[in-house]
């Protein structure tokens, strides 16, 4: 019996040890370097190793047949061998560095990004509305931003010698076709959008994705809020006007109201502005917008709405006439879209939406009167997918429609009447490829084609990223861009090409404890220009696509909040050096928007004993280009430069109620727009001329601002 005992044992322990096989090889990184410490098992099993120091294996298995080796460390990608058994002996395996989303390389050229979640912000929101001179407006705040250019008389954006008709801007991905309120010439304009509804901006310089189109120079997006964090009541009593704000919270539905009345008339009563205009009738402005929100275990619903009304009555300086010219203006602006967003299972996403709008102007022009509307929709839909942390894919189509008409009536009731309609579509696609943690590409192209102007557009998109260390890294980008001719000339000739521009970017973005460091050189290539033989567009110009020109420059913005205890600033410097053939232009010349330098510099301090935070903003541009007739030379001699410092105040009288208070520029700079000539010389043979001022040389605001929340905590200094 004990021999049997002995011989089963034996047989046993025979087999087993026949059964056994090894697993053995060696784990390096791509660049050949031993891995140490790396899990190494057959799938569904306890047998497994780790490696040693010199990145090898070994252990015994007694699995057979086809089996999963899994090799597996932090900070690199999960490598897999699939096979028999037999076979995994001396493997040789190269693991790759996995994509890390906070501390990786980011596609950065042409983009400056303000969102409290974005690692490669520059600007956060509560800077966009808290910068002095800005008086709460996105446009004025971004500004101060490199590659922007103040125009003073004007308002909107201005960028690397683009006119400012060559941005767009989107909200929630949509085009908003009327983002500006409406005004007179030479008074600027502001943003018709309140800043406590948006969570984050995106300002593109140059370089955006093929998502985008129908913007020569640049893009702005702006993105609402997803989900408010509690109810509460804003109340904003300004020595301009007033605002009430709510927002209302239903378990994963919430909506927010925002109102305001503008009335310069008391402004202008007691500062009166004497500097080549009357105020008949000061601007006067209605608004409102709303933001509505659904949240659902997998997709998110929101619909948004702004409404503005306003109107205005002046009589403005003009050197050909002996009188002021009367201008009166009426504006009807609707706006409203809504967007969906579904997660799909496996990294697939899908966003969808539509936007519409409405405008309307009544001008008055001494006793002609211009009657304009543009009603214009944008249909929208994208898919996304995440094949893995190294390669994503976006795509999606979109349609535009665009119908506008206008009526002209003369003083003697003569009619004459301008219209035009559009339908755009356009398809993108867009890949985000990480190949390590040091370098990325996002490759793309947009494809649009146009009723108006009966042509198909291939525009293609390319950016690319390396990171040679853990805090800085460089940027590259091209695109070509297309944009359709504006209502201005198109109401008169639809038989025009669009107008091209291409973008050469190269970025470098140091991100240091605190501080932020960012240069920029580019180079924009223009075609396509739209020319006419006349003063300003009319029926009778002489419309073709002639033009061309080119800008070129450099960006610099320096940022610090960590140096000097309390103290926040940035500074900004662009250098611009542009020529364009276009419009009326005899020749290739430097239009008068465009001076050479720009420089600004943002302080924000926060003094804790007097529950205060102050604002110091200064502005600097060389003087603009103008075209002086008495002269030979095309738009030859310069205005004087402009400066501005602004200044604000903000004061806690306690934690939900602030004072505020801001000037813009303090010291009275006597700043020059541009000089109108006359028609025609005078006795001497002198063409007189005129300066084109600031209505008023400063700008006086006082607000109080009351919030009312559940949290007794939160207030509006992030609104001012």
């Amino acid at each position: 019996m004990k021999n049997q005992l002995f011989l089963l044992f034996f047989l046993l322990s025979l087999n087993f040890g026949i059964g056994q096989s090894t697993v053995s090889g060696i784990v390096t990184d791509t660049k050949n370097v031993p891995i140490v410490g790396a899990n190494v098992y057959i799938e569904g099993t306890y047998d497994g190793a780790s490696t040693a120091e010199d990145g090898t294996f070994s252990f015994e298995t007694s699995e057979l047949g086809t089996q999963t080796l899994v090799i597996s460390i932090l900070s690199y990608d999960p490598h897999y061998e699939v096979g028999d058994i037999s076979y995994f002996k001396n493997l040789k395996v190269a693991l790759q560095e996995s994509i890390n989303a906070l501390s990786g390389v980011t596609l950065t050229a042409g983009t400056f990004e303000a969102g409290d979640n974005s690692k490669v912000s520059v600007l956060k929101p509560l800077d966009i509305v808290t910068t002095a001179g800005a008086a709460g407006d996105f446009v004025a705040a971004l500004q101060t931003l490199p590659g922007t250019t103040t125009v003073n008389e004007d308002g909107r954006l201005f960028v690397r010698g683009g006119e400012a008709g060559e941005t767009q801007v989107f909200i929630d991905g949509l085009r908003v076709f009327q983002p500006f309120n409406a005004t007179a010439n030479n008074i600027p304009t502001r943003g018709r959008f309140s800043p406590f509804l948006f969570k984050g901006i995106t300002f593109s310089t140059g370089g955006y994705s093929a998502e985008y189109g129908q913007a020569l120079s640049s893009v702005l997006l702006l993105n609402t809020t997803d989900v408010p964090t509690q109810d509460k009541t804003d109340i904003s009593l300004m020595s301009v006007g007033g605002g009430l704000g709510h927002t209302k919270i239903w378990g994963d539905q919430s909506l927010s109201i925002n109102t305001s009345y503008i009335n310069l008339a008391p402004y202008e009563s007691l500062i009166p502005s004497d500097q080549g205009v009357r105020w008949n009738s000061p601007y006067e402005s209605i608004a409102g917008e709303a933001v509505f929100r659904s949240k659902g275990e997998k997709s998110m619903l929101k619909f948004y709405t702004g409404f503005n009304h306003a109107n205005l009555d002046i009589e403005q300086e003009d050197i050909n006439f002996e009188d002021f010219v009367k201008f009166g203006l009426k504006n009807n602006n609707l706006y409203f879209n809504s967007s969906y967003k579904y997660f799909l299972d496996n990294d697939w996403s899908l966003t969808t939406g539509g936007a519409i709008s409405l405008d309307t102007n009544s001008i008055g022009l001494q006793d002609n009167v211009v009657d304009n509307k543009e009603v214009a929709s944008h249909l929208k839909v994208k898919v996304r997918k995440n094949f893995s942390s190294r390669f994503n894919l976006n795509f999606g189509s979109e349609y535009f429609t665009l119908d506008f008409e206008e009526d002209f009536t003369a003083s003697d009731d003569t009619t004459f009447t301008n219209e035009y309609n559009d339908r755009l579509w356009a398809g993108f696609a867009e890949a985000d490829i990480f190949l390590s943690n040091k370098f990325a590409m996002k490759l793309g192209a947009r494809a649009e084609h146009s009723s108006l102007l009966g042509e198909v557009k291939v525009a293609p998109r390319v950016s690319l990223a390396y990171k040679p260390g853990n805090k800085g890294q460089f940027s590259l980008a091209y695109g070509d861009f297309y944009q359709n001719p504006l209502s201005e000339v198109a109401k008169f000739d639809q038989n025009l090409d669009s107008e091209k521009t291409s973008h050469y970017i190269l970025n470098y973005q140091h991100l240091g404890d605190g501080t932020t460091f960012r240069a920029e050189a580019y180079y924009k290539d223009y075609d396509n220009l739209i020319t006419y033989d006349t003063e300003l567009p009319q029926f009778n110009s002489n419309f073709l696509n002639a033009g061309s020109g080119y800008a070129a420059g450099l960006d610099m913005f320096w940022r610090d909040n960590k140096s000097i205890k309390s103290l926040d600033y940035w500074v900004s410097y662009s250098y611009l050096d542009t020529e364009r053939e276009y419009r009326n232009f005899m020749e290739r010349a430097t239009p008068n928007f465009a001076p050479k330098h720009n420089l600004s510099i943002v302080t924000k301090y926060f003094i804790s004993d007097l529950r205060s935070q102050v604002g110091l903003s200064y502005s600097y541009g060389s003087g603009r280009p103008y075209d002086n007739p008495n002269t030979v030379e095309f738009m030859a001699e310069k205005t004087r430069s402009f400066n501005n410092l602004s200044l604000n105040w903000a004061y806690l009288i306690d934690q939900q109620k602030i004072l505020y208070f801001s000037v813009n520029n303090v010291l009275g700079f006597k700043n020059i727009n541009n000089y109108q000539y006359a028609n025609s010389p005078n006795v001497n043979g002198v063409f007189d001329r005129r300066a084109i001022t600031p209505a008023a040389d400063q700008f006086f605001f006082v607000g109080f601002f009351w919030t009312i929340s559940s949290d007794g905590k939160s207030n509006q200094l992030d609104n001012l």
